[in-house]
């Protein structure tokens, strides 16, 4: 087996159990090593610390697999990781609820490894070298401890690039999936698209805060924003707002939520569609005077790399500003991030900015973030994308 030699006092972060190696804390590495091949990593004093999946186009040069170095990587490991992450969500997934993230990559001991179960299929996403190298044998273990009717991959992302990998998609195992999964997830009916849907199909990650939109949204006007197929105007609904209003770019979109609307027996006279830029159409509410109870906000990614922190934190910043001056007296804004380059300290810092621009005193009444089934390794604070703020103004 090839080795990687870590630089002198390069060695914390592995003992530590962190599971990325930069490649400015190895020494020169050998020519040959495969990318996505197992690899020990190997302290300047020559002790074996640990194992991982080598990647030469990445700067994240090594993922590992393991901190144990007498653990081998092979069928036998995935099934016990894959097994270990399944067992989590048995615990605390209830069963009606049949959407879920399955395995959370890092956090789950599988880096680079995405699964999400869709009723009776499985979406994968194969996201690092190690992780595309060992797809076959991941594969393998998914159907011998899941039996799934079927197993499609997303891997078609960007990040894939960065690990000299192109972006794939396609049906892998099993049968085809239909159109339209249905699903169930807390109480509220969805369809899924997974070969054209954002992420996987949907936003599994948003459980729990659609929960909290329902249960604050009674008699409520509600804007909902980069509304996709209309989650958080379901749930809205659902706990008795009075109408919603969904801010959309996409036509596809639009006519999902139409559907999902319909297979939730809501009234379509409790809903409003407006196809547009979010920031436009805020900006038009704000020239005609137009105010609401609740606004949800849950952009895309505004910051994909460091060096796009600046402009992000100005473009999270007027969206929050733009929300406030639309919101009435005692109401709620319900904020979101999911760009992993933003600290929860830093979000939250920007939402204040905001509220002392807009004139309002904002007071936050709930923090929100990711669900169960998207855990954190504690190891591993960068997992840790997804926040959330509860807002009343």
């Amino acid at each position: 087996m090839h080795k990687v030699v870590l630089k002198t006092g390069r060695e914390k972060s592995v003992l530590h159990r962190h599971p990325w190696l930069f490649s400015g804390a190895l020494q020169d590495v050998k020519k040959g090593i495969a990318s996505g091949e197992t690899v020990n990593i190997v302290s300047a004093g020559s002790k074996i610390l640990a194992k991982g999946a080598f990647s030469p186009d990445s700067q994240i040069r090594v993922r590992i697999w393991t901190f144990d170095p007498a653990e081998e990587i092979d069928a036998e490991f995935f099934k016990r990781r894959i097994s270990n992450a399944v067992d989590l969500r048995k615990r605390f997934i209830p069963p009606e609820d049949n959407a879920c993230r399955l395995i959370n990559a890092e956090s789950d001991g599988l880096p680079g490894v995405i699964v999400d179960r869709y009723a009776d299929f499985l979406v994968c996403q194969f996201l690092s070298a190690g992780a595309d190298r060992f797809r076959q044998d991941i594969v393998q273990q998914l159907q011998e401890i899941i039996s799934p009717a079927g197993i499609y991959e997303r891997s078609d992302v960007e990040i894939r690039g960065k690990e000299g990998l192109k972006p794939h998609a396609g049906f892998i195992a099993g049968k085809e999936p239909p159109e339209f999964i249905p699903v169930n997830q807390g109480g509220i009916k969805f369809l899924v698209d997974v070969r054209k849907g954002h992420k996987t199909g949907m936003y599994l990650d948003q459980r729990d805060n659609r929960n909290v939109v329902r249960e604050l949204a009674r008699d409520k006007e509600v804007l909902n924003c980069f509304a996709y197929t209309g989650s958080f105007a379901l749930a809205a609904l659902q706990g008795g707002a009075v109408k919603v209003t969904n801010i959309e770019s996409s036509t596809d979109a639009i006519s999902m939520i139409m559907k999902q609307a319909g297979l939730n027996e809501i009234d379509s006279d409790k809903f409003e569609n407006v196809q547009g830029d979010v920031f436009t159409v805020l900006r038009q509410y704000r020239e005609t005077g137009r105010k609401f109870d609740m606004v949800i906000l849950d952009p895309p990614r505004f910051v994909s790399s460091a060096d796009q922190l600046k402009r992000g934190c100005r473009g999270y910043k007027d969206i929050n500003l733009l929300a406030m001056k639309l919101l009435r007296e005692n109401g709620l804004l319900v904020t979101f991030s999911c760009s992993g380059h933003l600290s929860p300290e830093l979000f939250q810092k920007i939402v204040a900015d905001a509220a002392v621009d807009a004139g309002r005193e904002a007071r936050m009444i709930a923090s929100l973030g990711q669900p169960v089934d998207h855990p954190v390794a504690l190891n591993f604070p960068e997992g840790r994308y997804l926040k959330g703020l509860v807002c009343y103004l």
